[in-house]
């Protein structure tokens, strides 16, 4: 009897493989193509200089090669990857437009695989007991949201309709996924990795031989955060200032009893502070004519481009906020969706308040840093939903989840409408 069970769960699995891994292939490789599509017109627009498929592609190449660019980038996991396959693509016309464009998609593909391993890691257990007879259906409904997550936006209304204090479709509402900006899209691999491992994290560092029974992790954390910094420093400050306000609490709330554990944390964040401090050097030392530094202000950048904040705030992360209004009880329960809140606010305390100062000041530097803080938003209202998802036993319960899921898709909507604009070379803004 007990051989026939445990034959049973084999083919089970087995047949949860054969199902699961092809289907999720197919939307990566569908995925992959398309933007690999809009990498490669951004490539070759940019170069051409005719304005269509804006994009900082141009600038990218030609630091790829080594060449001046006119511009500064001490951020280099992209434009070394991008050289590695120039050494293939090299010799054909057009190569170095292919080896950025194949660099932008590998890594942005990469991120999507890498959120389905989270979302399996995280929720797939629960979703099984949920469905018992169907073991392939869970994966393919993680799979399902990890590849879509990367193709929402921020809800607008159709062309001709104009909201009160939104001057624009993106610029001041602004988009988990701004396809324009390659080094986004290409540090969010890492990004991805290092906030599960953080937040896998929170609940065991405090606790007696943490370092020694998950060294492990700590050594990944710091890896992860210093791949995401050296390909887009933006995650990171945003990273760093949640996670440096909540050890901080955590350690003054404990009375330092938990200084040596805090300590042992800190020292993951070391190889980061270091190249933080070296990609920065330029901010603080100003230009000949100009200031420099890091200004404060109360929203005077952000108001160039938005006249209502709080409306600009419900078209970026109108489903994250229905979703923890729904399901609010989850945030004293799950230290990751916790965290994910944590994220997106230290993000928007960063872009209301912080500024560039001199030339780079209309620039909104601090914009990448929010969305960020709007795509982790994203990930953490999907764990809690696909959660419910697989707790709606109930009439009641179906309805709630399916209202969550029904805000989800209305972003979905908007960003696949807003990607085919991209695709035929309109303006991101």
């Amino acid at each position: 009897m007990k051989q026939k069970v445990a034959g049973n769960g084999i083919l089970k699995e087995n047949k949860k493989n054969w199902i699961e891994i092809p289907v999720f292939a197919a939307l990566v490789a569908i995925a992959s193509a398309v933007t690999f599509w809009l990498f490669y017109r951004q490539c070759v627009e940019s170069m051409l200089g005719t304005g269509l498929y804006h994009s900082d592609m141009k600038a990218y190449i030609l630091e790829m090669q080594g060449l001046d660019s006119g511009y500064s980038f001490p951020y280099p996991v992209l434009f070394k990857l991008a050289a590695a396959i120039h050494l293939v693509t090299g010799s054909f016309t057009g190569g170095a437009e292919l080896a950025m464009a194949l660099a932008t998609m590998l890594l942005n593909s990469g991120a999507m695989i890498a959120l389905k391993v989270m979302l399996d890691k995280h929720v797939g257990a629960k979703l099984q007991e949920a469905m018992p007879g169907n073991p392939w259906l869970p994966g393919i409904l993680t799979g399902t949201v990890a590849v879509s997550l990367f193709f929402v936006s921020m809800v607008y209304p159709p062309t001709g309709i104009y909201l009160p204090g939104i001057k624009y479709k993106y610029l001041g509402v602004f988009t988990p996924n701004p396809f324009h900006n390659a080094t986004y899209m290409a540090a969010r691999p890492f990004a991805i990795l290092a906030f599960f491992k953080y937040g896998e994290l929170l609940p065991v560092y405090e606790q007696k031989n943490a370092v020694r029974e998950h060294k492990r992790d700590y050594i990944l954390f710091a890896i992860y955060l210093l791949l995401a910094t050296m390909t887009k420093p933006s995650f990171t400050i945003v990273l760093v200032g949640a996670a440096g306000i909540l050890m901080l609490w955590r350690m003054f709330r404990s009375r330092f009893r938990n200084f040596v554990p805090t300590v042992w944390l800190g020292v993951c964040f070391i190889p980061t502070f270091m190249d933080l401090l070296y990609q920065f050097r330029g901010v603080f030392v100003p230009q000949e004519g100009q200031e420099g530094g890091i200004g404060f202000t109360f929203g005077h950048v952000w108001a160039q481009y938005c006249g209502n904040l709080p409306l600009a705030i419900g078209l970026a992360i109108g489903f994250p906020i229905l979703v923890l209004l729904l399901n609010y009880k989850e945030l004293h329960k799950d230290s990751t969706y916790r965290f994910s809140w944590q994220v997106y606010v230290m993000s928007f305390l960063m872009a209301f308040f912080l500024y560039e100062k001199g030339f780079r000041e209309m620039d909104f530097n601090f914009s990448w840093g929010y969305m960020y803080g709007i795509f982790f938003a994203f990930v953490g209202a999907l764990l809690v939903l696909l959660r419910a998802t697989a707790n709606a036993d109930t009439r009641k319960r179906r309805i709630v989840v399916a209202v969550q899921w029904l805000a989800y898709l209305w972003h979905l909507v908007c960003g696949v409408y807003y990607f085919w604009g991209f695709l035929q070379g309109a303006m991101y803004y």
